[in-house]
């Protein structure tokens, strides 16, 4: 537990000696990172007793244990650092990898470092987009769910309000007034229309019935007169009987 603890903390740090930067090149460059302040070098390595029995690294291969190697070299801005586990001269174990940026260390992550951060970063980006939509969720027992957003509330103060239009009559007023002009049109009807806008209006030919002559009118009201029967006179009642005196 504290090991993946201490590699957790080297993935989040770095280490520099400004004095060792002008100068690095790839023949000091592992002196550079065997530093006593550098946190990412193990003292317990071969390296480090190749350097005290002042031996070349070529006697690396021969011996068994923790090593660490120049993978790469970019001058003069990039080097690569790896520790590895030599079990035999042909066989060995990467541990690790390091790399140096103009002259800062960074331990490279592993494989399961990246996909556990990636992970995290999209799990907790959910997790945040849910809490903030759980935010804008409102309830009510009569209304149900709804949704209500702050933005909804700036753009509902800066909306102007609109005034309701005032109808000027009433649908009663409105039904009275047609009946009226109903009533009107058919007692005075139109002397003229106008098929289509913009064109000439024709006059309306208004169809009369022809009047009768004088005395034929005259005979018409005789034969009225004669065919209405006189009021018949009101019938009296039967008259009453009375009793005999004796």
């Amino acid at each position: 537990m504290a090991a993946a603890d201490l590699r957790d903390n080297l993935l989040g740090i770095s280490w520099v000696d400004s004095g060792w930067v002008p100068i690095l090149n790839p023949g000091n460059v592992l002196d550079y990172f065997s530093e006593r302040s550098n946190p990412f070098y193990d003292r317990t390595c071969n390296n480090e007793v190749v350097k005290m029995q002042r031996l070349t690294l070529d006697h690396l291969n021969q011996m068994v244990g923790v090593e660490y190697i120049l993978l790469h070299a970019q001058e003069p801005i990039l080097y690569i650092i790896r520790k590895q586990q030599r079990q035999s001269p042909t066989q060995v174990i990467p541990l690790a990898d390091y790399y140096i940026i103009a002259g800062v260390v960074y331990q490279a992550p592993d494989l399961g470092s990246v996909i556990s951060s990636r992970v995290l970063s999209a799990v907790h980006g959910i997790q945040s987009a849910f809490d903030e939509a759980m935010s804008f969720c409102r309830y009510h027992p009569s209304k149900g769910y709804w949704w209500h957003f702050k933005d909804q509330e700036e753009r509902e103060k800066v909306k102007p309000k609109s005034k309701k239009k005032e109808e000027p009559s009433s649908l009663f007023q409105r039904q009275r007034v047609d009946a009226l002009l109903l009533d009107l049109r058919n007692k005075f009807p139109p002397m003229f229309y106008q098929p289509k806008p913009g064109e000439k209006p024709i006059p309306v030919e208004v169809k009369k019935e022809p009047e009768l002559p004088a005395e034929a009118a005259k005979q018409e009201e005789r034969e009225t007169a004669t065919k209405t029967p006189a009021p018949s006179a009101p019938s009296k009642p039967p008259p009453e009987k009375r009793a005999r005196l004796q």
